[in-house]
C-alpha cells in the first residue's frame, strides 16, 4: 500500500496501544512514559490504566489555560489525584513552564476559529512538542497525551502529530485513543469517586468564551420558552 494512502487511513489507536503493551509484556519490560496531562479528570482513567504497564511521569504543560487562577487550580488537582490513586508502578509529577505568550503567539489570527479547528490542532502540536523534548531530556521510552480521552478531541490528529514528533525527536510516541473501551465514561466515574474539580470548558480563553456564549444562549432560549408557556 502506498505510504500516503496508508497514512490517510483511520487507525484503531486503541488496538495499537494494546499491541504495544502486549509486546512489552512478552519482553518483560516495564517502560518509562511521559504522559502529557491536560487536567486531572482527563488523566484519571489514563493513569489507572497505564500505571499497570508503565512507570509514568505526568507532565503538566498547558500554556493555553486561562485565567491564571484556573491554571493553579488544575495543577493542584492533578497533584492531589496522583497522591491518592493506588497504582502498580510509580507515578511522578513534572510541571512545565506556564508560557502563556507561546500560546497567544500560536493562536494569532485564529482567535475566531471554532473549537475543534485549526487553532486546536496547533495547540496539540505546541504541547506535544514540549512533551517530546521533555521525554528526550528525561530519557523516557515513550511519550503521549491524555487529550484523546475527550470525545471533543481529534484522536486521529493527535496521533498523527505525535508520530511526526516521534520521528523528529527520536523518542517513541505511544499511540492511543483513551476514550475507547469506555475510557471517557470511566474518567467521569473516577472524577465523581475522587470528588475532583471538573472544569466546564477546555481551558483557553477562546474555549471559555465559546462555552459561556453557548450557556447564555441556552438560558435565553429556556427563558423565552417558559415565557411563551405562561402566556398560553
Amino acid at each position: 500500500m502506498p505510504e500516503n494512502r496508508k497514512n490517510s487511513m483511520k487507525q484503531n489507536y486503541q488496538k495499537i496501544l494494546e499491541e504495544t503493551i502486549a509486546a512489552n509484556q512478552r519482553e518483560g519490560r516495564i517502560p518509562t512514559l511521559l504522559l502529557h496531562s491536560c487536567c486531572a479528570p482527563c488523566s484519571s482513567y489514563c493513569l489507572e490504566y497505564l500505571s499497570e504497564y508503565f512507570k509514568t511521569t505526568v507532565f503538566y504543560y498547558n500554556p493555553n489555560i486561562y485565567p491564571d487562577e484556573e491554571y493553579a487550580k488544575r495543577v493542584q488537582e492533578q497533584k492531589h489525584f496522583i497522591e491518592r490513586l493506588p497504582v502498580r508502578y510509580p507515578i511522578s509529577f513534572l510541571e512545565g513552564k506556564y508560557e502563556k505568550e507561546k500560546f497567544y503567539e500560536m493562536a494569532r489570527g485564529l482567535e475566531d476559529v471554532p473549537e475543534g479547528g485549526e487553532r486546536c490542532f496547533r495547540c496539540y502540536e505546541l504541547r506535544l512538542r514540549e512533551a517530546a523534548e521533555t521525554a528526550v531530556s528525561q530519557q523516557m521510552d515513550y511519550f503521549t497525551t491524555t487529550l484523546s480521552i475527550s470525545p471533543l478531541k481529534n484522536a486521529q490528529k493527535l496521533n498523527e502529530i505525535g508520530d511526526v514528533l516521534a520521528r523528529e525527536y527520536g523518542v517513541a510516541y505511544l499511540n492511543s485513543d483513551f476514550k475507547k473501551k469506555n475510557g471517557y465514561k470511566r474518567s467521569v466515574e473516577l472524577s465523581e469517586e475522587y470528588g475532583m474539580y471538573r472544569q466546564y470548558y477546555c481551558g483557553c480563553v477562546f474555549s471559555k468564551r465559546q462555552r459561556d456564549e453557548e450557556i447564555a444562549a441556552k438560558a435565553e432560549h429556556m427563558a423565552i420558552a417558559e415565557k411563551e408557556e405562561l402566556e398560553e
